[in-house]
C-alpha cells in the first residue's frame, strides 16, 4: 500500500511539472504570436494588392512583352515550395502541411514524381525531415530561414525559384503552406508561384481589367516589377506560416495545460482513496491487535 501511494505521488508531481512547461510554452507562444499576427496583418493588403496588380498585367498584356516568368508551358519538371515549422509541439499543424503536400503530388503531379521529374524545398526543419526520410528529391539549403526570420532571407528563397524557372529547370512552381485565420484556425493550401497565374488568387475577388499607363516602358518595368512582387508573395506565406505556427502551438500547449489538469483531479482522488484504504487496514490492524490482547 505504501508503495502505490508513492507511484501516484509520483505521478502528481510529474504531471505538475509538465504542466508548468505547457504553460510558460503558452505564454511564450502568445508572447510571439501577438508579434507575428502584427507583422501578417499589416503585410497581407500590401501583398494582395500587389498580386492583383501583377495578374492585371499578366492578363492584359499581349505578345511583344517580355514575360517570361508568366510563359505556361507543359510541365514535365515540377518544384513544390513546402513551408513547415522548425519545431514540434504545436498539435497537427505540420502534419496537415505534410499532409496538404501529399495530396498536391499525388492528384496533379503524380506522373512527374514517378519520373523522378519532383523537387521539394523545404522551408522549416520539420519538412525536410519528414520528405527526407520518405525518399523524396529534397533541397534543404533554405531549411533554415526561421532561424532568423528577414526579408532578405526569403527574398534570396524566391530569386533562385525565379532564376530555376526562367532557366527551365523547372516547369512550375507551387507554394505549399498555411494561411493565418486566428490562433485556433490556419487553412492549408497549395497556390501556383510561377508561371504566375493571370487570375487573381484571392477568394472573393474577380480580376478587373485594367488599361495601365506604363512608366517608364513597358518591358523594362514588367522585368523590374514581376521579380519584386514574387518576392513580397513568397514572403507573406513565410509570414503567415510563422504567426500559424504560433497559433497551434498556443493552442495545443492550451489543450495540454487542461488535460493536465484533468489527470491531476483523478490522480488526487485516487491517492486520497488509497491514503484512506491504508488509514482503514492500519486501523483494523490495530483494533485486531487490541481485541486479540484482551482476549
Amino acid at each position: 500500500m505504501a508503495g502505490q501511494l508513492k507511484e501516484v505521488r509520483n505521478r502528481i508531481k510529474s504531471v505538475q511539472s509538465t504542466q508548468q512547461i505547457t504553460k510558460a510554452m503558452k505564454m511564450v507562444s502568445a508572447a510571439k504570436l501577438r508579434r507575428a499576427q502584427d507583422a501578417i496583418i499589416q503585410m497581407r493588403p500590401y501583398a494582395s494588392k500587389l498580386q492583383e496588380v501583377l495578374s492585371n498585367i499578366v492578363s492584359n498584356t499581349e505578345g511583344g512583352t517580355n514575360m517570361a516568368l508568366a510563359e505556361e508551358r507543359q510541365i514535365k519538371k515540377v518544384l513544390l515550395v513546402v513551408i513547415t515549422s522548425d519545431r514540434g509541439l504545436c498539435g497537427a499543424y505540420n502534419a496537415n502541411i505534410q499532409k496538404m503536400a501529399l495530396a498536391t503530388i499525388k492528384e496533379k503531379y503524380s506522373t512527374q514524381y514517378a519520373e523522378g521529374n519532383l523537387t521539394i524545398w523545404a522551408i522549416g526543419k520539420k519538412g525536410a525531415e519528414f520528405f527526407q526520410k520518405r525518399d523524396y528529391h529534397v533541397d534543404v539549403r533554405f531549411k533554415d530561414i526561421f532561424i532568423k526570420l528577414s526579408f532578405e532571407a526569403v527574398q534570396l528563397c524566391a530569386q533562385a525559384a525565379v532564376q530555376a524557372f526562367t532557366q527551365k529547370e523547372f516547369d512550375a512552381v507551387e507554394i505549399i503552406y498555411s494561411e493565418f485565420k486566428n490562433a485556433a484556425t490556419q487553412r492549408f493550401a497549395a497556390e501556383p508561384f510561377l508561371p504566375i497565374p493571370k487570375n487573381s488568387p484571392v477568394e472573393g475577388k474577380s480580376t478587373k481589367k485594367s488599361d495601365f499607363i506604363f512608366e517608364p516602358e513597358k518591358d523594362q518595368l514588367v522585368a523590374e516589377l514581376m521579380p519584386k512582387i514574387l518576392n513580397t508573395q513568397l514572403f507573406k506565406a513565410v509570414l503567415d506560416c510563422n504567426a500559424s505556427e504560433h497559433g497551434a502551438r498556443m493552442t495545443a500547449m492550451d489543450k495540454a495545460s487542461e488535460n493536465a489538469n484533468e489527470l491531476l483531479k483523478s490522480l488526487k482522488i485516487s491517492y486520497n482513496r488509497a491514503r484512506q484504504a491504508a488509514i482503514t487496514t492500519e486501523l483494523t490492524e490495530i483494533v485486531s491487535g487490541a481485541a486479540a490482547l484482551q482476549g
